[in-house]
């Protein structure tokens, strides 16, 4: 399978894309809504980071207790059921009078029950699709995601200035309920991938056995702390530039966009694996430019181009595959997610925290050098383990 054409007919790819598309934009448009709601009403540049990214945090205690259920539940059931639990989280932050703490124990819950989303969707893609297709269908749903993100956040934008962040949030949980009901009707019944009740016992067993290689865990750095700290300075456009916050996460959405679509259809395949260090060093180099506080063209020139070293991740999540044991597939990629959206929270809340020390221009330059520090002592590992390409 070499084209996105031969990809979108294969059964059952295209309601999982469709269903993915749906659950993306739900979760740009009601974010920006809650982010833009927080700072409005505490003017705190922290509270707003973890408006947006905060429920992140959660996914380390989701990971903890329903992880192995990713591999045990049906597909499609869970699918369903998940999405269907971020409509009612969604509608409910939209509920008048909703205090701070009410709004943020939401979002703790919805972080804990979508610890099992990344595991069950990139499951589930991994077995509907031919071996050494995985990249490709990642990589499709990646720049779909990109796609979402820009219109989404310009969506977002305007939907802000028409509506109430309330409505907006409304507009959220009714594209959540679509995704549940593309789903159900999309996919097909089948049978958990592993057998076994879910248990943190069960979590901890496959977790040793994934972190037991130093190849599997140079991997999980890779994926979890350079691209974490870089959304720790994404997580600070609403408190640096309030009115264009939209705009630069829509041309951070560009940029990952372009990344990802050269990785996985411009660049040869003998030479991918080779673009991982300098791809994860391109994410985080070009935000040093906000030390000097850019205008808004040069900040957005910055974050375009920052953000296509977004495409090693697609190249670490092809080698984490190869490396994964294919009756762990699911949990293997689904504590990728949870890993990542955790890393994404814990460093969107430091870089809050440093923003109210300091600036959110100054936060993020110090993030940005952080995450190329750590690229650069992760490089001997990352080099030494590369698995052959998938037949």
């Amino acid at each position: 399978m070499d084209t996105y054409r031969q990809l979108l007919r294969t059964p059952e790819f295209t309601p999982l894309f469709a269903a993915t598309l749906a659950q993306n934009t739900a979760l740009v448009v009601s974010g920006l809504a809650l982010g833009t709601r927080v700072f409005a009403t505490t003017g705190s540049p922290m509270l707003s980071a973890l408006a947006m990214f905060g429920p992140s945090l959660a996914q380390l205690f989701g990971a903890a207790t329903l992880l192995s259920a990713a591999d045990r539940l049906p597909p499609r059931a869970a699918l369903c059921g998940l999405a269907l639990v971020f409509a009612v989280g969604t509608a409910s932050q939209a509920m008048p009078g909703l205090p701070l703490w009410g709004s943020f124990g939401l979002l703790a819950v919805l972080g804990a029950c979508g610890s099992l989303g990344g595991g069950v969707r990139y499951g589930l893609l991994n077995e509907l699709l031919p071996q050494g297709s995985y990249l490709l269908g990642r990589s499709l749903l990646a720049l779909s995601d990109g796609a979402t993100q820009i219109c989404g956040f310009a969506a977002g934008g305007v939907l802000l200035a028409v509506l109430s962040p309330q409505g907006v949030l409304l507009t959220g949980a009714g594209l959540y309920a679509l995704s549940a009901v593309t789903a159900r009707l999309g996919l097909a019944r089948r049978i958990a991938r592993a057998t076994g009740r879910p248990s943190p016992l069960a979590i901890w067993r496959a977790n040793r056995l994934l972190w037991s290689a130093s190849s599997r865990r140079h991997v999980y750095l890779a994926l979890w702390v350079p691209p974490g700290l870089v959304v720790g300075c994404e997580s600070l456009y609403v408190p640096y530039a309030p009115r264009y916050a939209g705009f630069l996460f829509a041309c951070g959405a560009l940029g990952m966009l372009c990344g990802d679509l050269a990785v996985a259809r411009l660049v040869p395949t003998r030479c991918k694996q080779r673009l991982v260090v300098p791809l994860c060093l391109l994410l985080a180099l070009p935000y040093l430019v906000f030390a000097a506080r850019p205008p808004l063209v040069w900040a957005a020139a910055a974050v375009l181009v920052a953000t296509a070293g977004y495409g090693a991740g697609l190249l670490l999540q092809e080698r984490l595959v190869g490396l994964a044991p294919r009756e762990l597939s699911g949990h293997a990629l689904g504590l990728h997610s949870s890993g990542m959206l955790t890393a994404q929270g814990v460093f969107a809340a430091l870089a809050g925290l440093l923003a109210e020390g300091t600036s959110p221009a100054a936060a993020m330059a110090v993030l940005a050098g952080v995450s190329a520090g750590t690229t650069l002592l992760l490089a001997p590992g990352l080099r030494r383990a590369v698995p052959q390409p998938p037949a």
